[in-house]
């Protein structure tokens, strides 16, 4: 589908505003023009911001992964595809950088049937049931606004310790239905506080600096 959405060159002396229109500068008040100068020349900065952070993740992955391949390379094993799971630290320890793969997790149809079991073993249990119990599963299958179901919680109820056969069933089910839809991989650095054996992240996201 082509995109009709076009640029339109705003004439010399003019502003356009928010609903489209062209406003003559004589007519914009100078505060209005001032945000609209300090919004742009942020906006700006913040895109360039941006490339320089994509440039430098690109730059990154393939310098650690070079490394890791290479290193492999020193016991004739070849490292294939993304690398993963991998740390690499400097010589003093001072700093280390971790290359993580997470995997994507969705549930297929099963969940449904894993849920009716759930619901019933509940239910048989009823009064003589553990409210906490009660409570994980109620939380583990809501869903959030967009209607995604949290998969962390889902597969959380499976380390509980519950021998009913209709429950282990359920938690079967529940395994059964598991379906990884891609994985994305994280590039994270850190550096070790003083002379202690931990490490805080050098944040990379604008809030946390």
């Amino acid at each position: 589908m082509q995109n009709n959405t076009q640029q339109t060159a705003v004439p010399a002396g003019y502003k356009k505003d928010a609903r489209g229109h062209l406003v003559p500068l004589e007519l914009i008040k100078p505060i209005d023009l001032a945000r609209d100068d300090i919004v742009r020349e942020l906006i700006s900065a913040a895109r360039t911001l941006q490339g320089n952070l994509a440039s430098f993740k690109k730059t990154a992955f393939a310098d650690a992964n070079a490394f890791v391949s290479m290193s492999a390379e020193h016991y004739n094993a070849k490292v294939g595809g993304n690398k993963g799971n991998v740390t690499l630290a400097s010589f003093d320890g001072q700093y280390k950088i971790q290359i993580a793969k997470a995997e994507n997790v969705t549930f297929d149809e099963r969940l449904q049937a894993a849920k009716e079991l759930v619901d019933e073993c509940i239910n048989e249990w009823s009064a003589g049931s553990d409210p906490k119990i009660q409570m994980l599963v109620q939380q583990a299958f809501e869903t959030d606004k967009e209607g995604n179901i949290n998969t962390g919680r889902v597969l959380a109820l499976r380390r509980l310790n519950i021998e009913d056969g209709k429950w282990q069933q359920a938690m079967t089910a529940i395994s059964e239905s598991v379906q990884v839809i891609g994985t994305k991989t994280y590039i994270r650095f850190y550096e070790r506080v003083e002379d202690s054996d931990q490490y805080v992240a050098i944040s990379l996201d604008m809030a946390s600096v």
